[in-house]
């Protein structure tokens, strides 16, 4: 049998589906708020300024970057628009009945080449579900959420994991297809369990387990809510997406450094030493950053954002980007691997993975070889 792949990864975030926080340059001067409205608010001059995006903000040169630094997957959010427009309508794009702009699937295609030409695994995610799966600007439409509440979103939601199923099923690279990214905690666990079961059936149609996983995310839930779900021999290669970040909730917020380090070394060690002995799924953390200063990622929260690298000097900062990159690391590393966000930003080095490994807050390889001592 051969050895299970540690995911040693990176989102390819803010490239096919925009946020605002992370390319506000491309928001400039807009009212809009996510790619929805931003397609709607541009109408027709959307187009030539979301493919000058989509063919500058990541480039063969950033695969190649990754690779050499020893990172292997890439996971990559998309949005239900992907395929073209055979999208449900919403209120959210006004006079336009398709506003989304076309040509992303030949973005991806591209991807796919660089990722097989530099040996990296892909996870496709889907990222932006229609009519919106939480409310967030990453889901495409902020302040809306709405997904669960229709059939016909249900439905084209598991179409469009069938066509990249069958799209990039044969590709050497694809990894793994996650079925929908970070649906709100008030969607329905039953709702969420009968699309990820349609999602995985609808995945497998196209892609054998042997080659394909299928993942969902936790939905902001206790890993207990899924005990029993989705489990051998019936489903094979599923895994299970958690999400973990310190600089949403008032309580992490208002932590200093030390909480932070202690939270992710001891409290999500013990998380993740709890979910590999009693979910029996592997289990990826498909989101995480150094971030801890709320007031530069987010678009609605309040302050204040008092957090807990202010009053350090330039060395003690470091140290403690340092010191919770390591913390966390340690405890990713228990399970199956573990995805940065994001690669890139405009805005904070604290989310861009390449300037976290370029400031030294990150290190600089990830697949280095075990270091012996001479007496071993």
């Amino acid at each position: 049998m051969e050895p299970v792949t540690k995911l040693r990864g990176v989102n390819l975030g803010g490239w096919l589906v925009l946020e605002k926080w992370m390319t506000p340059s491309l928001f400039e001067g807009m009212e809009a708020t996510d790619e929805t409205t931003w397609c709607a608010e541009l109408g027709q001059h959307a187009p030539e300024k979301l493919r000058a995006h989509w063919n500058s903000f990541i480039t063969r040169d950033d695969f190649a970057w990754l690779a050499a630094h020893g990172i292997n997957a890439v996971r990559i959010p998309l949005g239900h628009w992907l395929f073209g427009p055979d999208y449900p309508y919403h209120d959210k794009y006004g006079i336009h009945r398709y506003p989304f702009v076309t040509g992303g699937v030949d973005v991806l295609d591209r991807a796919f080449d660089w990722a097989e030409e530099f040996n990296l695994l892909v996870m496709l995610d889907l990222h932006a579900a229609p009519g919106c799966q939480n409310g967030f600007d990453n889901g495409g439409i902020k302040d809306v959420c709405e997904w669960h509440t229709k059939q016909e979103y249900f439905d084209h939601s598991v179409s469009v994991l069938a066509r990249l199923a069958e799209r990039y099923g044969q590709r050497k690279a694809l990894h793994a297809i996650e079925v929908l990214n970070e649906p709100r905690w008030d969607v329905p666990t039953d709702h969420l369990k009968r699309y990820n079961t349609a999602a995985y059936h609808a995945i497998r149609q196209h892609c054998s387990p042997e080659k394909v996983a299928v993942v969902f995310h936790d939905g902001f839930r206790d890993f207990r809510e899924y005990l029993g779900f989705m489990q051998e021999p019936e489903y094979r290669n599923v895994i299970f997406d958690i999400h973990r970040y310190q600089c949403f909730a008032r309580e992490d917020i208002d932590m200093d450094i030390y909480g932070h380090i202690q939270k992710a070394a001891i409290e999500w060690k013990n998380e993740a030493d709890a979910i590999n002995s009693d979910l029996k799924l592997p289990t990826v953390c498909g989101e995480w950053s150094l971030g801890l200063d709320l007031k530069v990622v987010s678009l609605w929260a309040e302050g204040p954002y008092n957090h807990a690298l202010e009053h350090m000097d330039g060395f003690q900062e470091h140290t403690a980007f340092r010191g919770y990159g390591a913390a966390q690391l340690m405890a990713f590393e228990k399970y199956r691997g573990w995805f940065f966000w994001s690669y890139k930003t405009e805005t904070t080095p604290a989310w861009c993975f390449r300037d976290c490994v370029e400031r030294g807050w990150l290190p600089e390889r990830f697949d280095g070889p075990r270091v012996t001592r001479d007496s071993e």
